[in-house]
């Protein structure tokens, strides 16, 4: 699908933008539905690294402040404020898990992650893991939900230690949080 581009959106306008709309906690940002302003020359690659006009942004505060305006709709992103939406570029996910807390064990186990920009997400059946095969290879993408319709990329020491806590159910093999089974691989391919 292309979008028209209407106006020239800078990086800069969007910061100021969001931050004289900010609030404690996370905006919003499902609410607002403002008129498409173009796209902004930003991606998010697949290791979290987050470039503007090709150059990575340095400043983590300034990607954790950009993060906290990010949408989803269909397949395409977007940093959105109450008065303006500008499209991005995002490579796999928008966020990378690169760590996780574990409370209690077997289906009462509780799995909290932590993304690059600090967000905390407990997986549950509102916020699954899944883990996607690449069907040439078969090597596993491992994600967590976030947040509305927001993923992270489980880093690959996060998914040994996801692995280690694994278990059988219902012929697959994979981890417990909150009362849901999340399958990783079928137990007969363990075998």
């Amino acid at each position: 699908m292309s979008r028209q581009k209407t106006v020239t959106p800078s990086a800069s306008g969007l910061a100021a933008s969001i931050t004289a709309t900010k609030t404690r906690g996370l905006p919003p940002v499902h609410l607002w539905n403002p008129p498409f302003c173009g796209d902004l020359d930003m991606r998010i690659a697949r290791d979290g690294t987050w470039f503007y006009e090709g150059t990575p942004i340095g400043r983590p505060g300034l990607v954790k402040l950009f993060s906290s305006v990010l949408k989803k709709e269909g397949d395409a992103y977007f940093l959105v404020t109450p008065v303006e939406k500008v499209g991005i570029t995002v490579d796999d996910a928008p966020f990378v898990a690169v760590d996780f807390d574990v409370q209690g064990a077997g289906a009462d186990q509780t799995l909290t992650f932590q993304t690059q920009v600090e967000d905390r997400a407990t997986a549950s059946a509102d916020l699954p893991i899944t883990v996607l095969r690449d069907p040439g290879t078969g090597e596993p993408s491992p994600y967590v939900r976030v947040r509305a319709n927001l993923d992270a990329l489980i880093d690959r020491k996060s998914f040994y230690r996801l692995v280690d806590l694994g278990a059988h159910h219902d012929g697959w093999f994979g981890v417990w949080s909150k009362g849901t089974f999340f399958p990783i691989i079928p137990s007969a391919e363990l075998l």
